[in-house]
């Protein structure tokens, strides 16, 4: 892809961002060579000190951006603790970046069975074996609690886990930034009042 073709048109006239983000994951499905929905997630502690890591994003619409997790991992007590997250997306191969912040809700126990359907069926294991965020004794008592489940749901369908599931982050902010010659960055943020606002408000920023 060249940069005439990535630079095509002028997403600082985007009036909504969920279309000029379904079109920028789009791009970097072509051009990124891993994950292109990879995601630094964002959270708080209750002392309110940040924890941030890498998750990946499940799906999106108007309501919002969703990934799936333990909820007694350490990102899923901090989420249901506090209510509120943020992502950012970095495509380096498009030199773009997406922010976004908001209220987290749960998402509906038919989405996360569907989802939870649609894993590898290792992976609907996993989620079974792992004490995520928790001390592991040794790599042994992982396998060996694989190797459990593996054998109690040799057969038939694998249940979704009471405590896996997924969070929703319903955006009051996105920004957009795109990478400009002389650190001069065209950067767009939209923002409403609140995450259920019809309106957004669009500002450009200064780099």
């Amino acid at each position: 892809m060249s940069e005439t073709e990535l630079t095509t048109g002028d997403f600082t006239e985007e009036s909504e961002p969920f279309s000029l983000f379904a079109k920028w994951l789009a791009d970097a499905g072509k051009s990124e060579p891993n994950d292109p929905n990879a995601v630094a997630l964002a959270t708080v502690d209750a002392s309110g000190l940040p924890n941030v890591r890498m998750v990946l994003l499940k799906g999106f619409d108007e309501r919002g951006f969703v990934f799936y997790t333990n909820f007694e991992s350490q990102k899923g007590q901090e989420i249901l603790g506090a209510g509120k997250a943020a992502m950012c997306f970095h495509w380096k191969s498009l030199r773009r970046q997406v922010r976004l912040r908001g209220p987290v809700e749960v998402v509906s126990d038919a989405e996360a069975d569907e989802y939870y359907a649609s894993r590898p069926r290792g992976s609907r294991i996993g989620a079974w074996a792992s004490k995520q965020s928790r001390p592991l004794e040794g790599r042994f008592a992982l396998e060996k609690a694989v190797a459990e489940y593996t054998a109690r749901y040799a057969i038939g369908e694998i249940p979704r886990p009471p405590y896996w599931s997924g969070f929703r982050i319903r955006p009051v902010s996105i920004e957009f930034w795109h990478d400009r010659p002389f650190r001069l960055h065209d950067r767009v943020e939209f923002r409403r009042t609140a995450a259920e606002g019809e309106g957004w408000e669009k500002v450009r920023m200064y780099p």
